[in-house]
């Protein structure tokens, strides 16, 4: 598997590192451009990796987050746990602060790789993503993307997670959605939250925030959902008004990435920049 590796200029000690995985139809060099998330990682010190799928795995580029295997940790989990180690042990990467993140098919698979190695990635960000732990097949995917999972589905996924890793540490999570999207329909980000809260043993009510449209159509309006611990934001949900299936403040001369922001890239490594592990 290839994977393209973005070190900053200032070439600190204790980088922290986010691994971007792309959606389907995309490569990873067309993900960095339309996510702009180099720029954002030059002006905070970050690495970014971003693995690409292989064509002969799947000749869209996707990601198989629907696989039964995948998801219990197999497929190409290893092999992005792998190209991650190799940054570590090649670059001074602050080893507690490593983050993945991911669009749609990328979303999927990078809550996958986060809930099958939790004490690896201290935090993940999931843009337009599919809910975890459901599908299964083709025909079962595309349901979900349209539907969500059904029943208690969601609900028996995260009791899986837990059953394989009795010490789960929580796994801190903003996640992002347009509410256009009609791709990845809205209800995927409901059901992501409410596992959220489960991983994180989060209670209490959400702090919800309305953040207006920007000036000139700079910026579609949104909602905030938070929900901390003590004064850390441990779940964010943005729910963005009009955005369809595509990456918010991105670079729209790329396919699925939307000009008006907000800007998520700048979102996720706001909200990583709270959490590392111990």
């Amino acid at each position: 598997m290839n994977y393209w590796l973005y070190l900053p200029n200032s070439r600190a000690e204790n980088l922290p590192l986010v691994v971007m995985l792309h959606g389907c139809q995309q490569t990873a060099t067309q993900f960095a451009q339309g996510t702009r998330m180099n720029l954002m990682a030059e002006e905070v010190g970050h690495a970014v990796v971003y693995p690409q799928q292989l064509l002969s795995s799947h000749p869209q580029r996707c990601w198989k987050w629907y696989d039964r295997d995948t998801q219990h940790g197999g497929g190409d989990v290893p092999t992005i746990v792998g190209i991650v180690h190799r940054v570590m042990t090649q670059y001074p990467v602050d080893r507690s602060r490593i983050y993945i993140a991911g669009i749609s098919a990328g979303a999927g698979m990078a809550n996958i790789v986060a809930l099958n190695h939790p004490h690896l990635f201290a935090a993940v960000g999931l843009h337009s993503g599919p809910v975890f732990g459901a599908g299964h097949n083709t025909l079962g995917a595309l349901s979900v993307m349209k539907n969500g999972a059904p029943g208690m589905r969601p609900d028996l996924a995260v009791q899986e997670i837990l059953q394989r890793h009795p010490e789960f540490p929580g796994m801190p999570a903003i996640l992002l959605q347009g509410e256009g999207d009609g791709v990845v329909h809205p209800i995927n980000q409901a059901q992501l939250m409410r596992q959220s809260l489960q991983l994180n043993r989060l209670a209490g009510l959400a702090k919800i925030t309305h953040k207006p449209r920007g000036r000139g159509g700079s910026r579609n309006a949104h909602q905030l959902h938070e929900f901390y611990e003590g004064r850390k934001p441990i779940l964010r949900v943005v729910q963005i008004e009009q955005l369809e299936h595509a990456w918010s403040g991105g670079d729209p001369a790329l396919s699925f990435n939307q000009r008006a922001g907000p800007d998520a890239s700048r979102m996720m490594l706001e909200f990583f920049r709270h959490h590392q592990r111990v």
